[in-house]
């Protein structure tokens, strides 16, 4: 194969399956979703010579120049019908459009039809953690995912420890698959202190509080947060929940009650992507247990932010955090209860984790995460369609 830059035709045509654009309140709006818009927007930058189709039914999205987009009158905002249209209309789409290479940028491409297509893989969590999955959205999953990562000419992996869980699970050849990480939107840096506490005051929040960004469903390992935030000495700061309700999201209330913390956790609920940054400033401490992640975008953010993290050793987030925060076992409760109170309590470690955060950050740009995502895509036109297929 030529390398990337050399041989490869130019002037492709890239078609993007967004119909995961989510521009409503709710826990849609996040992880994937942010992916997609992200990298749709740097995608023209990172290479002008391709031309980017992107097909949605998220009418809200007014696109980025250099991308054209492409709506449906489906209602794919509802699961059945967004498989539908995936391995039904899709393939009929690319070809009416004339798309060289589809991106399918969360697990599933079509099963028959249609042109080429890399598909990005963020995790595996249906087949690690599947009792944190409704049954039909877990079988869509293993099957069609495990379909599509063997007919995709490229699979992105959005980290090492995703890579290689690709590797374990699916006997794909190492040398299919890309390692592209995720990046920390611009807008996730430190913000001046004054304009910070007057966000505080708006949002009617204390000096200090502890902050967790997530979904609330299973994986995110709330509960061993709750429990380990109520070993804490008395005077502690409150917790912060950020995000939304996502599923199987019960025994996190249930706990809260048990434990008589009702007072000092706060559920806060989904917040815009424009409002987080002023989130993490605001916080004294960002604490993120997740039991696994693909890759764990909460903490680069929250780093970014200039923000001291505590955060699990589980999956790819060392490969996040490097030596930039403290890591704890995920199923350690005393630990992470001893994590927090570390950083609580000793102001020069808080400014060492603080600096050491931002640096780290800034290794992580969604720009490189475009480039990095056409190369991959002149590695797939670059193929010869069969090469490598398990």
């Amino acid at each position: 194969m030529a390398a990337v830059g050399e041989s490869e035709p130019a002037g492709l045509h890239i078609g993007v399956n967004a119909q995961l654009l989510s521009l409503g309140v709710s826990y849609r709006s996040a992880g994937i979703n942010g992916y997609l818009q992200n990298l749709l927007r740097h995608l023209p930058q990172a290479d002008a010579s391709m031309t980017y189709t992107a097909f949605t039914s998220e009418r809200r999205y007014a696109g980025v120049p250099g991308i054209e987009l492409r709506f449906t009158r489906l209602p794919t905002h509802r699961p059945p019908v967004r498989i539908l249209w995936e391995q039904a209309i899709q393939p009929w789409a690319m070809h009416r459009a004339a798309v060289d290479l589809l991106h399918a940028p969360a697990f599933v491409g079509p099963a028959a039809g249609g042109p080429p297509f890399v598909v990005t893989i963020h995790d595996l969590s249906f087949l690690l953690y599947p009792q944190n999955f409704r049954a039909w959205n877990r079988l869509y999953l293993r099957h069609f995912t495990r379909l599509s990562v063997r007919q995709a000419r490229r699979v992105i992996a959005v980290s090492e420890s995703t890579k290689q869980d690709v590797i374990q699970h699916y006997h794909l050849p190492a040398d299919r698959i890309d390692v592209v990480y995720n990046g920390a939107d611009e807008s996730f840096r430190p913000l001046a202190d004054k304009q910070v506490t007057e966000f505080r005051a708006a949002r009617h929040l204390p000096e200090r509080f502890l902050l967790f960004v997530g979904t609330l469903e299973p994986r995110k390992n709330v509960v061993r947060l709750i429990e380990a935030y109520a070993r804490l000495p008395q005077g502690r700061p409150p917790l912060m929940l950020v995000g939304g309700k996502g599923w199987l999201y019960e025994e996190i209330f249930a706990r809260v009650e048990a434990l008589g913390v009702r007072d000092e956790v706060r559920f806060v609920g989904y917040v815009p992507a424009e409002e987080l940054p002023w989130w993490y400033n605001a916080a004294h401490l960002f604490v993120y247990p997740s039991l696994y992640e693909g890759f764990g975008l909460p903490p680069l953010e929250a780093m970014a932010c200039g923000t001291p993290v505590v955060t699990s050793t589980a999956a790819s987030l060392p490969e996040v955090v490097g030596q930039a925060a403290l890591t704890v076992e995920a199923t350690d409760t005393e630990a992470l209860t001893a994590a927090m109170e570390r950083l609580l309590s000793n102001g020069d470690l808080r400014a060492e984790m603080q600096a050491a955060g931002r640096a780290r950050a800034q290794g992580f740009s969604w720009a490189r995460t475009a480039r990095q995502t056409v190369a991959s895509y002149r590695r797939a036109i670059g193929s010869d369609g069969g090469e490598g297929r398990v």
